[in-house]
């Protein structure tokens, strides 16, 4: 309603400033550098955590703002916009709203640290694992005494943009929908039962089934092959754990002869001014096949090889989906499934193909076949 017209952004723009400037004439707020910058409202993507969290923030602190050009919309725009508008009204100012829109953006704002953890290509992984953890018991200890705290910051935001607060000890009363298909419960029941701690519950289950105390374990043992810190992580018995873990590659004499591989591996690596500096796993492969090092330790080799073949360890498939929401539009929804691998390779690895050179590709479909004319 208001990002598609350049001249309800404005209004926006200058209903923030105003805000601003009254709520430091009475005090609220203090002027300094970085403070109090413009926002604005932006589409959350639809695979960025961060993306939620920064949309749902700038709502609630440009709330009264966007209630005006809502009303404004609503009362000057045309027949079609002032339907859409007092509709939108309607929701936004609805203590439904208002609550479930404080509940994600606190939950968000637990998550947002480990969002951008995960996301960064190099990361320490003990210490994405620990902050998962630390995740996890933060997300717990709101679910067990973050009620009352997340209502009273509810009602006093409700009551401060005059929103009417429903009696928590009456009969919810569905906005919008038929009684007949809700359930008879109070309105702490409903928002305290059916929302805050249902949506908490979803939240650890989700981080439970994507960090189970295995994938966790799988994580933690890979990161004691890191070559960071001259080799500093290094742990035998969890290397050999690891090794365990993949009962295909190494068979009980493998696991054997790689704890005795281990120990000539690491004198080797810390005797040699190469193997120092390196700060990953793939580094330290490459640097293995360049001194041919991985010939004479195989076991080890193959170890990290499995190591970097977990896409987990890096954002690339989050990244990957991102490109497909790119490749496969609305002109492109009929396309098989090797056509799309084909389109989804060119388009996220083009630094690779913009270092080819076109006549090698022209030659290339040239001698696929023969042609009737030379290209």
């Amino acid at each position: 309603m208001i990002g598609v017209s350049c001249k309800r952004r404005d209004m926006l723009r200058q209903s923030q400033a105003q805000h601003v400037a009254q709520a430091l004439e009475v005090g609220e707020i203090d002027s300094g550098t970085g403070l109090n910058q413009e926002l604005g409202l932006k589409r959350p993507g639809d695979t960025r955590w961060g993306s939620h969290f920064k949309c749902l923030l700038n709502i609630i602190n440009l709330f009264p703002s966007i209630v005006e050009v809502l009303v404004y919309i609503g009362k000057h725009g045309s027949s079609e916009d002032k339907f859409k508008a007092q509709i939108v009204l309607g929701s936004l100012e609805s203590f439904d709203f208002i609550f479930m829109a404080h509940l994600m953006l606190t939950i968000l704002r637990y998550t947002n640290d480990l969002c951008v953890a995960l996301q960064r290509k190099e990361q320490d992984i003990v210490n994405v694992m620990g902050l998962v953890n630390s995740t996890k018991n933060v997300l717990q200890k709101m679910r067990e005494q973050g009620w009352e705290t997340l209502l009273h910051k509810v009602t006093s935001f409700s009551t401060k943009h005059k929103v009417e607060v429903p009696n928590m000890d009456a009969l919810y009363v569905p906005q919008g929908r038929s009684r007949r298909f809700v359930e008879q419960a109070t309105n702490l029941h409903h928002f305290r039962v059916g929302i805050f701690l249902e949506v908490i519950d979803l939240h650890l289950q989700e981080l439970d089934n994507r960090f189970n105390e295995r994938n966790m374990e799988l994580l933690t043992c890979m990161a004691c092959l890191s070559s960071k810190g001259n080799f500093s992580s290094f742990d035998k018995e969890k290397i050999l754990k690891l090794a365990s873990f993949y009962p295909e590659e190494f068979s009980s004499v493998d696991v054997m002869t790689l704890e005795l591989q281990l120990d000539v591996f690491m004198d080797n690596m810390l005797s040699d001014e190469r193997f120092c500096g390196l700060q990953d796993l793939n580094s330290l492969s490459m640097m293995l096949v360049e001194t041919k090092r991985h010939e004479n330790f195989p076991l080890v080799y193959l170890l990290i090889k499995l190591m970097l073949i977990l896409p987990v360890a890096t954002a690339s498939v989050e990244r990957v989906f991102s490109a497909m929401t790119c490749v496969k539009n609305k002109l492109r929804n009929s396309m098989g499934d090797q056509f799309m691998n084909d389109c989804l390779v060119t388009f996220i690895e083009k630094e690779v193909f913009l270092q080819v050179p076109d006549e090698k590709i022209i030659d290339h479909f040239q001698n696929m076949e023969t042609r009737r004319m030379k290209l």
